[in-house]
């Protein structure tokens, strides 16, 4: 579920001018033709073409939800300079002569009022900006530069300036509507490529129409895990609004059932290995000096540096995910093998493992990283093999290595998967935006991640620059 309260189209609404703007330039406004009779001179026609919009500003914007279910923005004082090429002449009853050729300016002050609907349609969200209103302050024509008020100018803008309005009108609300579906594409295109790693996918298509309130839009997405020609199944929510304040601009709801089918992908995909060595591998096994830690280092690994061997760490089972207040139980079979890797020869393994391993785990991101911190585990040792101590009847190596899994080993497996998601979510541009004062929460089957938003303004100008 994705909550958006208003706090969050105040930001959205520094943008607005952006979008607006480059519906106004993209616009591609079509020839205007008209024909007129007037006393004395017969008939008058017309022509307007290669209309183009320079020098446009915005005074003000101002977005907001509406009760009937609409994004209600409000565009202030929109002056832009329209210029192009207007052609007359005059006719005859059966014969007509356009003879003249003018450049025109048309200094121009609009008001825009626009009620964006959010709908769904093949399970995406799609914006209907078709109620579009413009209001138009001023429309001045001025002929081949000339300020002044003559005739002809006067004769042009009295009956030009109606069907000006109507052009304009249609024109620049087409080209907000076709704006704004791309920009929704746009988003949502960011959005599920952020889910989607290699053979990884997660279905976020909307599971039902989107609701707009005073207060909130929500959105209710599918959260289906998709791995190769696998798919997990659609549990029931347990989702309520009132899980959720309204003290934040962005809200993320995520079942413990989508956690665990993501789980359920990455051990199929093989992704729940890792490999350590050199310092690190130094590190868990030179945490504590003592003479109990000497003697089982030396036994293990006889004599063989650390850069010359590796300890190999992967799950067995698929991991079982539980959320609770405390934090996200992860239980799961675990292997750990310490192989030494003697020159020339093949490599040995010098220590096998197998343990059942729970550990509560807590999340945070900060500073444009994940964190994630062990705050509780225990160990069961089920299959241990040493070739220093074939019998495993020497107490003290089991444990030592059990002291050095829970205090070193597991912290660093936990650094290790926060490092490996941050730089896949970095690898998706989170990292452009700035997320402020994020909080991860976690409840008895559901976790909340709640923040206030800053939308980088640059991917938008990117985004514009590249689209029209």
């Amino acid at each position: 579920v994705c909550h958006l309260c208003p706090f969050l189209l105040l930001t959205v609404n520094q943008e607005t001018s952006q979008v607006i703007q480059a519906a106004f330039r993209n616009a591609k406004f079509p020839n205007i033709t008209g024909e007129r009779s007037m006393r004395l001179l017969g008939r008058v026609a017309y022509g307007l073409s290669n209309i183009q919009v320079n020098d446009l500003s915005i005074e003000r914007s101002e977005v907001g939800l509406k009760e009937d279910d609409a994004i209600h923005i409000s565009i202030k004082n929109v002056t832009a300079l329209f210029k192009g090429t207007l052609t007359y002449g005059y006719a005859g009853a059966w014969f007509l002569q356009l003879f003249h050729s003018v450049d025109f300016e048309i200094e121009s002050s609009i008001d825009l009022q626009l009620n964006i609907d959010l709908i769904c349609q093949k399970d995406k969200v799609t914006p209907d900006a078709s109620d579009c209103y413009l209001t138009f302050h001023k429309l001045t024509l001025h002929l081949q530069g000339d300020k002044q008020p003559g005739w002809l100018k006067q004769l042009f803008t009295d009956f030009i300036s109606f069907t000006l309005k109507l052009v304009l009108k249609r024109e620049v609300c087409k080209e907000i509507n076709a704006v704004a579906q791309t920009l929704t594409n746009f988003i949502l295109d960011l959005a599920a490529n952020f889910v989607r790693d290699k053979d990884i996918i997660v279905d976020i298509s909307l599971a039902s129409d989107p609701v707009i309130k005073a207060s909130y839009i929500e959105s209710h997405h599918k959260g289906l895990v998709l791995y190769k020609n696998s798919s997990s199944v659609l549990s029931d929510s347990v989702f309520s609004p009132s899980l959720l304040t309204e003290s934040r601009m962005l809200y993320f709801w995520l079942s413990e059932h989508s956690l665990s089918s993501l789980a359920a992908a990455a051990f199929s995909d093989g992704r729940l290995l890792l490999n350590l060595r050199g310092e690190k591998l130094q590190e868990l096994f030179e945490m504590e000096d003592t003479e109990a830690q000497r003697r089982a280092v030396q036994m293990i690994f006889q004599g063989t540096s650390y850069n010359d061997s590796v300890a190999k760490v992967w799950s067995l089972t698929q991991p079982q995910i539980s959320l609770q207040p405390e934090g996200t139980v992860v239980r799961s079979l675990v292997a750990v093998e310490v192989s030494t890797l003697p020159t020339g020869e093949e490599p040995l393994v010098a220590l096998y493992m197998e343990k059942e391993i729970t550990v509560t785990v807590q999340a945070t991101y900060a500073e444009k990283k994940l964190i994630l911190q062990p705050v509780d585990s225990s160990i069961e040792i089920k299959v241990f093999k040493c070739t220093a101590d074939p019998s495993g009847e020497d107490p003290s190596i089991q444990s030592f290595l059990q002291n050095m899994i829970l205090a070193a080993g597991i912290p660093e497996v936990t650094s290790s998967i926060g490092s490996a998601l941050t730089s896949l979510m970095n690898s998706k541009r989170l990292n452009l935006f700035e997320i402020i004062n994020p909080e991860i929460i976690t409840r008895k089957g559901y976790v909340i991640v709640q923040l206030d938003f800053g939308f980088p303004s640059h991917l938008l100008l990117n985004f514009f620059e590249k689209s029209l």
